[in-house]
């Protein structure tokens, strides 16, 4: 499913507090189960979202190594936490806090992915906004070839002026 015709707007849909958006993906990360929540979100209806690349739902205001962190621990089979900001089929974004880890079956062998999403803590939003601002202009700036090194150096940078890792970096944010 193409999504070029999907133009962001400024319109916002707040997670409710007790809501989770879950999903789940093959190994190439395409869409293999929505729940209702996912659905309303998303904007999609479950026949548009199932087979279909779990970007769909991607924001442009997302940094891409913030996805490449996430199939680097994947591929590591590690979870991850992440505050992610996603865009509906009208356009209008919502935040999430989501987990995303791999699905073992029986034999131990991976075969896919699970995504859990609950509303953001909202004093986090405007730090991480920050953050993702910085790193989606480094990655403009440096062109396609180098953006995931130029955004990957910003996140790098401020870990090491934190003193802290990722994971600790989010559970810091979450956690306010």
């Amino acid at each position: 499913m193409k999504r070029k015709d999907v133009i962001p707007k400024n319109k916002e849909l707040l997670m409710r507090e007790h809501d989770f958006i879950v999903s789940k993906t093959d190994l190439k990360g395409r869409i293999i189960y929505g729940n209702e929540i996912f659905i309303e979100f998303s904007g999609y209806s479950e026949e548009e979202l199932l087979g279909n690349q779990h970007n769909i739902v991607r924001h442009p205001d997302m940094p891409r190594v913030v996805f490449k962190l996430f199939w680097d621990y994947l591929a590591e089979d590690k979870e991850i936490f992440a505050f992610v900001k996603n865009m509906s089929r009208d356009g209008s974004f919502y935040w999430v806090f989501t987990h995303v880890a791999p699905i073992f079956d029986q034999d131990k062998q991976k075969i896919g992915y699970t995504s859990v999403r609950r509303m953001p803590n909202p004093k986090a939003i405007p730090i991480v906004i920050d953050v993702y601002k910085t790193m989606l202009e480094a990655e403009q700036k440096a062109g396609a070839k180098d953006a995931m090194a130029a955004s990957g150096a910003i996140l790098g940078k401020l870990l090491e002026d934190k003193g802290i890792s990722y994971d600790e970096l989010i559970n810091v944010l979450q956690s306010l």
